[in-house]
């Protein structure tokens, strides 16, 4: 739990993890909230992209290319293979997309290195809730090239439901054959709290609506 700890603690400094009331885009009312937009410093992203990169080399999993969706995603990708290099090694290629086509100079939806036929494809993510943003960047590499999404990187899972019983990851998982890892779950931040905490209360409280009862 220590390196865990530690990433709940850093997100908690950061003010990307945060506790109170607050209504998801899904409309679900969450007593806390991730917001990996309130990164604002260097030292910040520079610690991340070690979280993360620590993430893909414990995954274990062999990829060609490093995706990060506009917007939050551009960051993530760019940290993420900036720490692969500096304390792995490991010089990975990526890309991220424009939210708009670019109809003049290079033109294109992608910045960075552009896929080609059978390349494996990580993408990188801060929170899945519904999936809907990993599915629209499927759809949009398979315009550029005939390539796999094998594998989605995320900071949190939150551990609820998608459109059915499984978690929106577990969708993933089921549904696309991506495999799924992220750096910390939900149950890992209950398990952070000191005992008696009332915030344990309430987040058991989310799941017991929202929740599944284990990571696929």
């Amino acid at each position: 739990m220590s390196n865990k700890q530690g990433f709940i603690d850093f997100m908690m400094g950061a003010g990307v993890l945060t506790f109170g009331d607050f209504t998801t885009k899904s409309g679900r009312k969450t007593p806390y909230f991730v917001n990996t937009g309130n990164y604002k410093t260097g030292s910040q992203i520079a610690v991340l992209g070690d979280y993360y990169a620590n993430c893909i080399i414990e995954s274990g999993e062999q990829f060609d290319l490093l995706f990060g969706p506009a917007y939050k995603g551009i960051p993530l990708a760019v940290a993420a293979a900036s720490s692969l290099w500096k304390d792995h090694n490991l010089d990975v290629p990526y890309c991220f997309n424009r939210k708009e086509s670019k109809d003049h100079g290079e033109g294109g939806s992608l910045i960075g290195v552009k896929p080609k036929d059978g390349d494996k494809i990580a993408i990188i993510e801060d929170v899945v809730t519904a999936g809907t943003a990993v599915r629209e960047s499927i759809a949009l590499l398979s315009t550029i090239a005939d390539v796999t999404v094998t594998t989605l990187f995320v900071s949190v899972d939150r551990m609820e439901r998608g459109t059915g019983d499984l978690s929106a990851l577990d969708e993933l998982r089921e549904t696309l054959g991506i495999k799924v890892y992220p750096i910390i779950t939900v149950r890992d931040i209950i398990a952070s709290f000191p005992e008696g905490d009332d915030r344990i209360a309430k987040m058991e409280s989310y799941l017991a609506v929202y929740g599944v009862s284990q990571v696929g």
